[in-house]
């Protein structure tokens, strides 16, 4: 059994995606890493991990390395607005200093990520790199313009899951490198950009990291390089 790893473990889709891995009975050591404090559990390993500072991101790759191979990476993390930091509405707006923290933790941190988590994947065998992406990152389907720092960022994520997706396949063929859009969730993320009519969010956490797994457990390497919504369905570059 390979073990398990998410890191942003401490947001809302991070906390589901973890106990859907501990529910699968799939994986094992589950680790979870967060920038904020975590507690443990008899399922569970916690640590810190933030995605800015490569020292860390090193720190926790070497503690996962001591259990053996790993099957299953998820980056759930991502920002979107902040002290701050807000989506912007107009190139007036753009502010590089923003722009600069947003690409930090959006696409340099997932990078980092896998430059330092791919290499504990096994050679052979499925193993599956996911990080979560967004539609809006879709240069194709950007037909409302605005957010430029979010939609670009999460563009590069792109380009980068499918850089690195062609990298894996000279050392490890069964391995899958995709993103994933886990749709409107009812998270701290999405809350002050819902609808002001009082209408749900179409997702819980806890539904939309289901969702996610479905989609983990049905890709193949043939999947690699791609970026699939919450039901399944490719979402173009």
């Amino acid at each position: 059994m390979t073990s398990a790893v998410v890191i942003g473990a401490s947001g809302a889709i991070g906390r589901a995606l973890v106990q859907q891995i501990v529910a699968s009975g799939l994986y094992g050591p589950i680790f979870a890493f967060a920038r904020s404090e975590m507690s443990a559990s008899a399922a569970v390993r916690a640590g810190h991990i933030d995605v800015t500072d490569e020292r860390s991101i090193a720190g926790a790759a070497a503690l996962v390395a001591e259990q053996g191979p790993v099957g299953l990476v998820i980056v759930a993390t991502g920002i979107l607005h902040g002290p701050g930091i807000s989506p912007e509405k107009s190139m007036a707006a753009l502010d590089p200093a923003v722009m600069s923290a947003v690409f930090a933790v959006n696409a340099i941190g997932p990078a980092l990520v896998a430059k330092h988590f791919l290499l504990l994947m096994p050679r052979r065998g499925r193993s599956v790199f996911a990080a979560l992406s967004a539609r809006v990152g879709s240069i194709e389907d950007n037909r409302l313009g605005g957010w430029y720092a979010y939609r670009a960022s999460k563009a590069a994520l792109n380009q980068v899951i499918r850089t690195l997706a062609i990298e894996a396949t000279r050392t490890r063929p069964d391995a899958v490198v995709v993103g994933l859009h886990p749709g409107t969730v009812a998270s701290g993320l999405s809350g002050p950009f819902r609808s002001a009519d009082g209408k749900p969010a179409p997702f819980t956490p806890e539904e939309s990291a289901a969702h996610l797994m479905r989609v983990v457990k049905t890709l193949s390497p043939d999947d690699s390089g791609l970026v699939f919504a919450w039901d399944a369905r490719p979402i173009p570059f």
